[in-house]
Order: C-alpha cells, then structure tokens, then sequence
C-alpha cells in the first residue's frame, strides 16, 4: 500500500491505521479497507464518501481552533489519509497513572476543562465526534488535548445528535474510570459556559437521552 516501511498500530471493523514517514515527517496513514459483501461500486462509492467526510470534519475542527491531528494528505484512490503523529499519551493512560495522585488533582481538572471547551467548539460548528473517548483524545506533551479518529464524525445541527455526543462520552468515563461522575461533571459544566442558549438545549435533551439509556439498562 505505501511506499516506505509501515507499522500496522490499530485495526478496527473499518480501518486500519499505521504508523508511517511523510515527507520525513512521522505521521499515520489511516486505510479505509474495501468490504467484499458489498457490490464493488457500491463499496467504493461509500468509502470514498467516508474519506472525505473525516478529511472534512477534522479540517473544519481545525479551521475553528479544535486541536486535531494535521492532515497531510487525501488519497481517495487508495482510500488513505496520511495526517500527523501526535506525540503523547492518551487521555485515558494519563488519568489510570495519575488520577489518584493528589498533586496532578488541578492539571486533571484543567485537561476535563479543556475537553468541555473543544466539545462546546465542536458542536458550535455542528460536527458530531460520533466515538468520543478518552482514548481518543491525546494529551500532546502533556500540555493540550488534542482530539483524533473522525471516523465516526459527521455533520449535524440536531440537538438530539449532539446529546448523544455527550452521553457517549459520559458512558466511556463511566466504564473506564474510576470517580468519573466528577470528571465529566467538570466537562459538563465548561461545555455549557461556553455554549450559550445551544448548550441549554442540548443539556436538556442530554438529560432526555441519559433516562433512556438507564431504562435500557434496568430492563436488561
């Protein structure tokens, strides 16, 4: 598939990823793979349609100050986008090491901040993540968050849509992190400062979505 050495890091249902050079630079190359039951120009119609719309949503992330990896290059033919390696650790590693360590309480609580306020950009410009998880985001240096893998993402300006956004990402710090209602309380908080009348919206059909769920959940 590429011309220099390739390291396969990550395979999902959808892709595959791969740690690579570009230009000399270090980057990921994220090959979208063909589907062989479905018809070949379906398929490729699809995947094509599926490049360009994560190229897309990561670039207008971007173009609005969300810290997103930068993207390199869109090859449409091979159906792989080469986009920067961010150095650092995910946000997930960062809080299993460190949550319980009493002197990194304030930087946990600045990084929860940060992701409130990405979240609240993000649905400003009416993109839904569609897979927000700590393990999606990286803490680059530890200094910022930067958010990866648009895979999932798209364009929306529903409310109930961005709700969804949110109850997915509570639900990742529920499964994966201990104390995680005070955690992503923070993240709540910080997305509705800086959401305005938007975010009263969307916390009310959040809450909406949050009952639904537990009423899944009590009949088994």
């Amino acid at each position: 598939m590429m011309e220099v050495e390739s390291k396969l890091i990550k395979q999902g249902a959808e892709a595959r990823v791969f740690q690579t050079m570009f230009c000399g630079k270090k980057a990921i190359a994220k090959e979208r793979f063909k589907k062989p039951y479905r018809l070949p120009s379906l398929d490729e119609k699809l995947t094509q349609r599926r490049v360009v719309k994560e190229a897309r949503c990561m670039a207008k992330c971007s173009k609005s100050g969300i810290n997103t990896p930068t993207l390199y290059l869109i090859d449409n033919v091979n159906h792989v986008i080469y986009m920067e390696f961010i150095e650092g650790v995910t946000v997930k590693e960062f809080l299993r090491k460190n949550q319980d360590k009493i002197e990194n309480k304030n930087k946990i609580e600045e990084i929860m901040k940060e992701i409130g306020i990405m979240l609240a950009k993000m649905h400003t410009i009416d993109i839904i993540h569609g897979d927000l998880t700590t393990s999606n985001m990286i803490l680059r240096d530890n200094k910022s968050v930067v958010l990866i893998d648009f895979g999932l993402g798209y364009t929306s300006h529903l409310i109930e849509d961005k709700a969804v956004d949110l109850y997915v990402l509570e639900r990742a710090f529920l499964s994966t992190h201990h104390n995680s209602e005070e955690l992503f309380s923070i993240i709540l908080k910080t997305y509705l400062e800086n959401t305005g009348s938007l975010g009263v919206q969307v916390n009310k059909k959040f809450e909406e979505v949050r009952l639904r769920g537990r009423k899944r959940s009590m009949a088994g």
